[in-house]
């Protein structure tokens, strides 16, 4: 019998499919501290893992360890190296976290371009007729507006379909996609990235947090862009740089940003975006709808099911 631990709780479904396993044995791992874990999991054969780190320290006591299921796509909480070395497979679910996330990206430049926010306040505080007085840069309509997506993996495809429903024209950067593959989803592969910042009404990002893509976004590339264009960020924090892009606010270099991913998380108290009335924010809740909790932790927990099995599918697998 394997011993599975469940790092951090999920969707009751996924539990109960783990559980229901006559192979394996499931403990719940709620005390998510660096001590609890350095611990009691020497003790697993396998963990899933939603929130949570698990670091160089942590991994190299688990000599029994051999496979860890993201309750998720990115691994930026894993010690890849290290897994990579002791043949540790890393699964992450693969088919269940991208509509939620698109809807996401769409629910925020909506609410950015169409000014939910300030429409509401002004009907709640009696300002019923101070809409008339809008200036023409308050609100936009996203028909024929350019979105620049940067990275076309399984979020990328969901959100491309949702932009050409609003008429919107999709330019897409992402070196390991094919011309082809944009092509027949309906938008247009870019090869350079600096040039197509000056023309996008629209950047969001859909790539992982990796050496290659931290601060991807600096000021140097947010300069590039055009001051009524705006950025969404629900991919991960750290791929924006943060300071740049509270700078760039401050000074109109761009009119607005969406970010639903920090690179520290919770953010600090005095993280200066958390008070720019240029941001929409929100607490890395993607995926965060009825829906798409209850898949992702029955993918995951069907992952753990078929890795012990011998039959998991190799596209759930991250290539390290």
């Amino acid at each position: 019998m394997y011993k599975i631990g469940i790092i951090d709780t999920m969707n009751s479904r996924g539990i109960e499919l783990l559980k229901s396993n006559k192979d394996l044995s499931v403990d719940l791992i709620t005390d998510l501290s660096r001590e609890n874990l350095l611990k009691i999991l020497p003790k697993y054969d396998g963990v899933t893992l939603r929130r949570g780190k698990l670091d160089y320290e942590i991994l190299k006591n688990c000599k029994k360890l051999k496979v860890i299921a993201r309750h998720g796509v990115g691994y930026d909480n894993v010690d890849t190296n290290y897994i990579k070395e002791n043949n540790i497979t890393l699964l992450v679910t693969h088919n269940s976290t991208s509509t939620s996330p698109a809807e996401h990206i769409m629910f925020m430049i909506l609410n950015i371009y169409k000014g939910r926010e300030m429409f509401d306040q002004m009907v709640r505080e009696g300002n019923f007729h101070k809409a008339i007085h809008l200036q023409i840069n308050d609100n936009f309509e996203v028909f024929n507006k350019k979105i620049l997506i940067i990275g076309f993996g399984r979020i990328g495809k969901k959100l491309i379909k949702k932009c050409l429903g609003f008429d919107m024209n999709v330019l897409v950067y992402d070196p390991y996609i094919d011309e082809k593959t944009i092509k027949s989803l309906g938008g247009k592969k870019i090869t350079n990235l600096e040039d197509t910042l000056k023309e996008a009404d629209i950047v969001s990002m859909s790539v992982p947090l990796t050496e290659k893509t931290k601060n991807m976004i600096s000021y140097k590339e947010i300069s590039l862009m055009k001051k009524s264009s705006i950025i969404i960020n629900a991919s991960r924090g750290g791929v924006v740089n943060e300071n740049d892009l509270n700078t760039a606010l401050n000074n109109s270099i761009i009119s607005f940003a969406g970010l639903d991913v920090f690179e520290k998380e919770p953010p600090d108290k005095d993280n200066p975006l958390l008070k720019n009335k240029r941001v929409l924010l929100s607490p890395h809740a993607a995926t965060f709808t009825k829906e798409c909790l209850e898949n992702m932790s029955l993918e995951t927990a069907q992952n753990i099911i078929d890795f012990f099995e011998g039959k998991i599918e190799k596209t759930k697998i991250v290539k390290l």
